[in-house]
């Protein structure tokens, strides 16, 4: 089933028409309280970590292959050539998927921000900052950026000439590459919520 569409962004002054100040807070409130839980909540965490396994496991599927290309007979090769349809397979889609969720939550960050200037309502806006969720998405992915750093440059360290072939430096390298770089996107995810929360919501905003 499709996602229901994101809450829009708020009416330009022109065509604003809340009858009073506390109408204008509670569409503020049910607008942000939704952005907020679709850039942070659980099902964006399902997602974003299953788009990261389908890139892992992809990547994994071109490393056998390139392992079994190295053996260099038919079966090997025919092998190692079904692998590799099998990680682009995967790659592909989750890259683009996790493309379109940060081309996402860079929308919900401008709406966020759109409906905090309309006005300031400090029991909504305290549970808008959610450092919880935010630290929930921030440790998962320092580790696995860590992970990834360490695989990547700690087997480029340990390498032994004559026995670490081509396809396991490209195999280990580049896995270390997409854990770093998963990581590293929901890394900056979550401060980057929090920095807007901090910066947004700390003080009443203006009246419209």
């Amino acid at each position: 089933m499709p996602r229901p569409p994101l809450p829009p962004l708020p009416p330009p002054p022109e065509l604003r028409c809340w009858p009073d100040h506390g109408a204008l807070l509670g569409d503020r409130a049910r607008a942000m309280r939704e952005l907020g839980r679709r850039a942070l909540g659980a099902p964006a965490a399902v997602g974003f970590w299953l788009y990261a396994l389908l890139l892992v496991v992809g990547w994994g599927c071109v490393g056998v292959a390139l392992q079994t290309f190295e053996e260099g007979g038919f079966p090997e090769v025919l092998i190692g050539g079904v692998f590799v349809v099998l990680g682009i397979g995967a790659i592909v889609p989750a890259a683009i998927l996790l493309g379109l969720g940060v081309k996402r939550d860079r929308v919900i960050r401008e709406r966020l921000r759109a409906w905090g200037e309309l006005g300031s309502d400090p029991a909504v806006d305290l549970t808008l900052r959610a450092p919880g969720r935010s630290l929930a998405w921030l440790l998962p992915s320092f580790a696995l950026a860590a992970v990834g750093l360490w695989a990547s440059l700690g087997w480029a360290a340990g390498a032994r000439a004559g026995q670490d072939t081509y396809a396991d430096a490209t195999y280990f390298i580049g896995m270390g590459c997409v854990l770093w770089l998963v990581g590293l996107l929901g890394m900056v995810k979550a401060v980057g919520h929090y920095r807007w929360a901090l910066r947004s919501l700390r003080a009443p905003a203006g009246r419209p």
